[in-house]
């Protein structure tokens, strides 16, 4: 009887001890997850973004601006649906607000980091700090020089190519019945209202839209050049002022956005004008007032600047750099095509 109560009490003893010992293995004090950071699923692969999210920061450079209040609801919607948590902030396109903002998302320890720089030329110093955190990040809608981007091989910049979108403008023109040379004199005769020229998209949309028709063998004359800052009240503003001083000719409005070509759409009807009989007039982003417009005969066409598919390309590279990936030098700009939308075709894209 003594024997078997000395087998009992071993046989408890034992399994205490294995107890102990199972509870320190759960739980190894290495793989603690950090403040704010999921604990990884038992079934998670070890190069695999955790299934469960993360915390994300995501720094636009102004919500005012149309396009991209399109990009970061679609950007919060999809991180969120995955899991994340997300924080968005508006940098009021003011670069040293957008830096600040930036340092405080890697004080607080975010996993990632998406940022839509209020200036391109401010990429080094944004470069340098997140490389400097660790953190991986995703640049988006403004694209700095792969030569900036090669320091850091946890960086990627999603967008897409905006010379290929001004290409399409010129293109809309081209395949007007009269090829843009409404009057007939042999030569096009265009206004062009920028962006932000500091910005490279602005920088390529004019130039290429240009380029398009010189390419097809067109004379073009420019009749004025100014910026406009992407916003609706400056084209407004812009093409009133150009249609009082060169009046009817002006055949050709080119508009680095659709929110500007609203703007100047009010003015081109205001002076009496109307787009696709005396005048053109051509967009880039497919805004739903804008699509509206080409639907009704009162823009030629716009170009369909995929913010969708932009957020769902960013969110699949980021998640790719949270599993281990890294970029090299030269291979670090991801491409979104962008798609001429005219009367023929902007039904396919209207909700």
């Amino acid at each position: 009887m003594k024997k078997i109560f000395a087998l009992a009490l071993c046989a408890v003893m034992m399994l205490s001890v294995l107890a102990g010992c199972g509870g320190k293995s759960d739980a190894p004090a290495d793989n603690t997850p950090a403040q704010n950071e999921p604990a990884a699923t038992p079934d998670a692969a070890p190069d695999a973004a955790p299934e469960a999210g993360g915390t994300i920061g995501v720094c636009i450079y102004q919500f005012t601006d149309a396009f991209m209040t399109t990009y970061r609801n679609a950007l919060q919607e999809i991180l969120e649906g995955k899991g994340y948590k997300v924080t968005t902030v508006d940098g009021a396109n003011d670069q040293a607000k957008q830096n600040e903002q930036i340092n405080t998302f890697i004080t607080q320890g975010v996993d990632a980091l998406i940022i839509n720089p209020v200036m391109t030329s401010a990429a080094d110093q944004i470069i340098a700090t997140v490389q400097a955190a660790g953190i991986p990040t995703v640049l988006i809608n403004r694209e700095p020089t792969a030569e900036q981007m090669a320091v850091y091989d946890k960086l990627v910049y999603v967008g897409c190519d905006a010379a290929q979108s001004g290409t399409f403008q010129g293109e809309l023109i081209l395949e007007t019945p009269n090829g843009g040379d409404i009057n007939g004199d042999g030569k096009i005769s265009y206004i062009m209202v920028q962006g932000d020229p500091e910005n490279i998209d602005a920088q390529l949309r004019t130039e290429y839209s240009v380029k398009a028709l010189t390419d097809a063998g067109k004379e073009v004359e420019q009749l004025n050049l100014t910026r406009g800052d992407w916003m609706r009240e400056r084209g407004q503003e812009i093409v009133a002022n150009d249609l009082a001083q060169f009046g009817n000719q002006v055949e050709v409005v080119f508009c680095n956005n659709d929110d500007m070509a609203i703007g100047a759409l009010q003015s081109i009807q205001a002076a009496g004008r109307k787009v696709n009989e005396d005048i053109y007039l051509v967009g880039v982003d497919a805004l739903d007032a804008a699509l509206n417009e080409v639907s009704n005969g009162n823009m030629t066409g716009t170009v369909l600047n995929d913010a969708v598919g932009q957020a769902t390309a960013a969110v699949e590279q980021m998640e790719a750099l949270l599993g281990g990936k890294t970029f090299a030098a030269g291979e670090q700009s991801v491409y979104v095509d962008y798609v001429k939308v005219t009367p023929d075709n902007v039904a396919d894209f209207m909700g």
